[in-house]
C-alpha cells in the first residue's frame, strides 16, 4: 500500500501532502483496457410530455429504478434528472450490452408508472427547480447563487452523456496520458458542437445549440475550467484543485459551511476557516469540481449533451471510444483537432482553459454550423467509422454512427436544429 493509501482520513493534511495526494490519483496509467458511460435523463410524463412532473412521482420513479437488478448504478440528481452510471467494461460491445439492458428494464418499470425517460442537454420547457434536499445540494444552491443563476440550471435542469475512459500509458505516444488529456480538451470541441441538443430555455430559442454548455460556461471559474494548457498534466491538475475554490464545509450537525472566496490552498495555510482540512475533506473537494474533462484515475468526459431518442447516447459512446482507443484513429483524430488550437487563444494570445474559450463557446452556440468544426467532425467521424469494426464494434452501433454522420455531421446539423425545425413546424 503507497504512503498516500495509508493516510489517515480524519487527521488534518499539510499543503505539500495535498499535492502529493492529487498527483498520485488523478491519472493511473496502464494500457488503456476499459470503458464506461454515465447517462443523465430528464423524466416526464408519457400522457403529456411538456408537464412538470412532480416530486412524488419522481421519488416513485427513482425507487422504481432501484429496485430492478440493473448493473448501473441509479442516482438521482437534484432537479429530479435520474443518471445511470455504468460498472467499467472491457469492450465498447460490453458496455453497449450492458447499458442496454439496463435501460430496457428502466423504460419498462418507467412505463408502467406512467413516465418516460427524456434526452435533453437542458429542460427545453421548465425553470430550474430543486427537488432535494440533501445538505450537498442546499449548500451548492447557496454557494451558486452568489454568482446568479446558471449555478442552479446546471444543477436542476440539465443532462449529459458521460463517457469515462482509461487515462492511458505513462509512455507517450497516441495512447499516452498527456497525449489523451490534450485530445479530450481540443476534441471536447467537436464533441459539444456535433451532439449539441439543448437549443431553448421554457420553450423559447436561446440563441446557443448547446444552451446547457453556455450554462456550464458561465458558471465559476474555478469550479468548472479546465487547468492551464501547457504545463504537465499530473501538476497542472494539482495546482488547479488547491487554488479551486471550496464550495462546502461538511458539519455534523446543521447546514454546511458555504465560505466566500476560500481556496482549498488557503484553508491548508489556516485562519481561514474553523478547522483544518482532512484527507476526508480533499476527497470530497474533489467531487465538487466539475471541469469539462475531470481526471479521477480515468478520464471523465463530461461535455456532451444528453442525446435524443432510446439509443441516441450509442453514437457519442461510440465515436469517443473509437477515437481515443484504437491508435490509428487516435493519431488521425489529433492531427485534425490539433489546428482548434489556434482558436482556444484570447486576445491577448494566451491560451483560455475550456469551456469558456472561443473554440468551446462557438461550438456551444453554432454547433455544426461552424466550417471548421464541420470539417473536423466529418473527419473524426470517418476515423471513427473505420476503427469501430477494429474494435469489434456491433453492426447496430457501426450503423447508428453512420446514419447519424450522414443525417446531422455531413450537413452541418446537429440534434439541436431537429428540435429548433419541430418548434418553429419545418421539416428537417
Amino acid at each position: 500500500m503507497s504512503e498516500a493509501d495509508c493516510t489517515e482520513y480524519d487527521t488534518p493534511v499539510t499543503e505539500d501532502e495535498t499535492e502529493a495526494l492529487v498527483h498520485g490519483i488523478c491519472f493511473k496509467t496502464g494500457p488503456p483496457a476499459t470503458v464506461g458511460v454515465e447517462l443523465e435523463w430528464l423524466v416526464h410524463e408519457l400522457r403529456a410530455p411538456r408537464l412538470p412532473t412532480t416530486p412524488e412521482r419522481l421519488a416513485a420513479a427513482a425507487a422504481a429504478l432501484r429496485a430492478l437488478p440493473l448493473g448501473s448504478a441509479v442516482t438521482v440528481e437534484p432537479g429530479g434528472q435520474l443518471e445511470l452510471s455504468s460498472l467499467p467494461a472491457a469492450s465498447l460491445t460490453e458496455c453497449v450490452a450492458s447499458v442496454s439492458a439496463d435501460l430496457r428494464l428502466a423504460r419498462a418499470a418507467l412505463a408502467d408508472l406512467g413516465l418516460g425517460l427524456s434526452g435533453r442537454g437542458q429542460d427545453p420547457w421548465h425553470p430550474p427547480r430543486r427537488l432535494l434536499d440533501d445538505a450537498r445540494y442546499v449548500a451548492m444552491e447557496r454557494y451558486f447563487d452568489r454568482t446568479g443563476p446558471a449555478g442552479r440550471a446546471m444543477m436542476c435542469s440539465t443532462a449529459s452523456v458521460q463517457i469515462c475512459l482509461d487515462a492511458g500509458y505513462e509512455e507517450p505516444g497516441p495512447l499516452g496520458h498527456g497525449r489523451r488529456w490534450r485530445l479530450a480538451h481540443l476534441l471536447g470541441a467537436v464533441l459539444v458542437a456535433a451532439f449539441a441538443n439543448s437549443p431553448l430555455d421554457r420553450g423559447l430559442p436561446t440563441g446557443w445549440r448547446s444552451t446547457r454548455q453556455a450554462v456550464w460556461a458561465s458558471i465559476d471559474p474555478g469550479r468548472v475550467d479546465a487547468p492551464p494548457e501547457g504545463a504537465e498534466p499530473r501538476t497542472a491538475w494539482a495546482r488547479h484543485v488547491l487554488d479551486a475554490p471550496v464550495m462546502c464545509v461538511r458539519t455534523a450537525e446543521g447546514p454546511w459551511l458555504v465560505p466566500e472566496r476560500v481556496s482549498f490552498r488557503d484553508w491548508l495555510r489556516g485562519g481561514a476557516l474553523p478547522r483544518p482540512p482532512t484527507r476526508a475533506d480533499l476527497d470530497y473537494h474533489l467531487t465538487t469540481l466539475f471541469p469539462p474533462v475531470r481526471p479521477r484515475g480515468h478520464l471523465e468526459l463530461r461535455m456532451i449533451d444528453a442525446q435524443p431518442g432510446p439509443d441516441g447516447w450509442l453514437v457519442p459512446l461510440a465515436v469517443t471510444e473509437a477515437l481515443f482507443e484504437d491508435p490509428e484513429a487516435a493519431e488521425r483524430a489529433y492531427r485534425t483537432v490539433k489546428p482548434l488550437a489556434e482558436r482556444a487563444l484570447g486576445e491577448d494570445g494566451t491560451s483560455r482553459a475550456a469551456p469558456r474559450n472561443p473554440l468551446w463557446l462557438d461550438a456551444a452556440r453554432h454547433g455544426l454550423a461552424d466550417p471548421e468544426l464541420r470539417e473536423a467532425a466529418v473527419d473524426c467521424f470517418a476515423a471513427a467509422l473505420e476503427a469501430l469494426p477494429r474494435r469489434g464494434a456491433p453492426a447496430a452501433v457501426v450503423d447508428a454512427v453512420g446514419a447519424f454522420a450522414e443525417r446531422h455531421v455531413a450537413r452541418g446539423r446537429c440534434p439541436a436544429d431537429d428540435l429548433l425545425d419541430e418548434v418553429n413546424g419545418r421539416t428537417p
